[in-house]
């Protein structure tokens, strides 16, 4: 973990820095102060998962292609159903029906080329439990989810590690400046003013792929088992800037 120190304070001789997120504290000989900033991580295993599952079919012409991505859309709904996800948990990301463009064919056959008009696609977000998602996204897969493998991981209580955080970086803070005071021959006093800054969660999600085609003559293999998934660690920081008086 690393830790940045913002200022000491310890006569009217020295200032603050100024910042926007930070009060404006009034320097004289009767207010004496060490400002620290702190940095700090709490993390825990993964407790839900939303898996993104989707499709995407082509066709000759814009009503072959629906009827399809109906037939698909509707395997798939209901493959979801049948592994127990409720319904709420369910949610519809996106939909689309849309000519194929031009250079998305380039490397195709004349004769494929017409068989690729159209195309509609489809993606939903599946809120299940951390352990499901793997069996989640299997029974998706097999059902004709062919743009699918995207899974967000979290906890069940985001605050409650966002605060573990805080807690970690407070402590931190007040470490450093003791030994700041202590390093000054002056006396620690107690917490004047605190700050969290809570970073934004970039959440992560593994850009979807197709899946390769089937011949259709062929007899279909038997179905693979579900893939390794590992539920990741969710990681939680806070930034603390805290000020303590000396005496």
């Amino acid at each position: 973990m690393r830790t940045f120190i913002l200022a000491t304070l310890i006569s009217a001789a020295i200032a603050i820095p100024a910042a926007a997120q930070n009060p404006q504290l009034e320097i004289n000989k009767s207010n004496r102060t060490i400002s620290v900033t702190t940095y700090a991580t709490a993390s825990a295993p993964a407790e839900i998962a939303t898996v993104h599952v989707g499709f995407i079919v082509y066709a000759a012409d814009e009503q072959s292609a629906y009827a399809q991505g109906s037939k698909r859309s509707n395997a798939i709904a209901k493959a979801l159903a049948d592994t127990g996800v409720q319904k709420d948990d369910i949610q519809s990301e996106s939909q689309n029906v849309a000519p194929v463009q031009q250079y998305e064919n380039n490397d195709l056959s004349d004769k494929d080329k017409a068989l690729r008009r159209f195309q509609v696609s489809q993606s939903w977000g599946v809120k299940t439990t951390a352990d499901s998602a793997a069996g989640i996204l299997h029974a998706a897969v097999l059902s004709g989810a062919n743009q699918s493998g995207g899974i967000d991981w979290n906890v069940k209580d985001e605050d409650a590690l966002q605060a573990q955080a805080a807690t970690k970086a407070l402590a931190q803070g007040k470490a450093l400046a003791s030994t700041m005071s202590a390093g000054l021959g002056v006396k620690l006093g107690p917490l004047v003013y605190a700050s969290n800054q809570a970073p934004q969660q970039a959440n992560l999600m593994m850009a979807p792929r197709a899946m390769a085609g089937m011949d259709k003559n062929a007899s279909p293999p038997p179905p693979p088992p579900p893939l390794a998934i590992s539920p990741q660690k969710v990681e939680k920081s806070a930034t603390v800037y805290a000020v303590f008086a000396i005496e």
